[in-house]
């Protein structure tokens, strides 16, 4: 077999998950304080659910996010089982509510919602994320009253299998002024946002975004452990606002985003959940998925080594 095909050997994954200040019984799936890095479809061809979660752990990841609906179907039992014998941890599942939407098919999800969370409790990954409007098309003083109610109700459901969920905040100017009205973009005003929600409802905290809004360490440091739920990572190039276009990212590390202070940040405040490599943009679109998965593991794996 090629060399983009072989597993990695013992003494490589070693050195990996070395590289990465992560234990060894994190990567065999152990409930371990410490971040571990977790496969995102946006690096991959589009594929089975189980092949890809092989494919996290044929490649040395610590985890993989979850599909939700595809896990699901084949059930808490399998996917436990599943998940243990790959020895990689669930990262973080989707929000299968669009609250955001239109109130026919948000009341429609939330009749499906408990379910969704007790299976990802079940499963192990208590985390569920969705993205917060950068903008609409209306006012923001009654948009956001209703995502207020909205994810008010959402929180007491996740709530009832300790569940939490986290919003992500969209910074680059050209989501913010898609819609007449701007909303909430800033990462201390999504903040604020999620603690009048609930208790359980927290952060997605994209560096990218991060970078584009202009956030700082102190902000991770002022949401804390307890806000942050999941964390995308990738990094960005030196561009004018009006220039950024969120299929433009890098790897981590190959820009000017500080990530050395980002993950400074967590772990000052003590994450240990997720960071899923989130590079939009950056992996060619003739890349074989494996070597892609490796790409972005390793240049994730380089800036958090740094920290150590």
């Amino acid at each position: 077999m090629s060399g983009h095909h072989r597993r990695l050997s013992r003494r490589a994954f070693l050195e990996t998950v070395a590289a990465a200040g992560v234990s060894v019984r994190l990567r065999a799936g152990a409930d371990e304080a410490s971040m571990f890095v977790s496969l995102n479809s946006s690096l991959t061809k589009p594929m089975e659910w189980t092949a890809f979660a092989r494919l996290a752990a044929a490649t040395g990841y610590g985890g993989v996010d979850v599909n939700l609906s595809a896990a699901q179907r084949e059930g808490a039992e399998a996917t436990r089982t599943l998940l243990s014998t790959l020895r990689i941890r669930p990262g973080v599942v989707n929000l299968p509510v669009p609250f955001a939407g239109e109130d026919a098919a948000y009341k429609d999800a939330m009749t499906r919602l408990g379910d969704a969370a007790a299976f990802a409790s079940a499963i192990g990954c208590p985390r569920m994320i969705a993205v917060l409007p950068p903008s609409s098309a209306t006012p923001k003083p009654e948009f956001r009253r209703l995502l207020k109610d909205r994810v008010s109700a959402i929180a007491e459901v996740l709530q009832r299998s300790q569940v939490r969920l986290g919003l992500e905040f969209l910074g680059p100017l050209h989501f913010r002024t898609r819609q007449p009205h701007e909303f909430i973009w800033r990462m201390d005003e999504a903040l604020q946002f999620a603690t009048e929600c609930g208790p359980n409802i927290g952060l997605l905290l994209d560096a990218w975004h991060w970078h584009h809004a202009g956030a700082t360490a102190a902000d991770i440091i002022a949401a804390g452990r307890s806000r942050i739920v999941h964390i995308h990572v990738s990094d960005a190039s030196r561009q004018r606002p009006e220039d950024v276009r969120d299929n433009q990212r890098l790897l981590p590390g190959e820009g000017v985003i500080d990530l050395v202070a980002f993950f400074t940040a967590l772990k000052t405040i003590g994450y240990a959940d997720a960071v899923s490599p989130e590079p939009l943009g950056r992996i060619p679109a003739d890349m074989p998925s494996e070597e892609a998965a490796r790409l972005a593991l390793r240049a994730t794996l380089d800036v958090m080594k740094k920290v150590q």
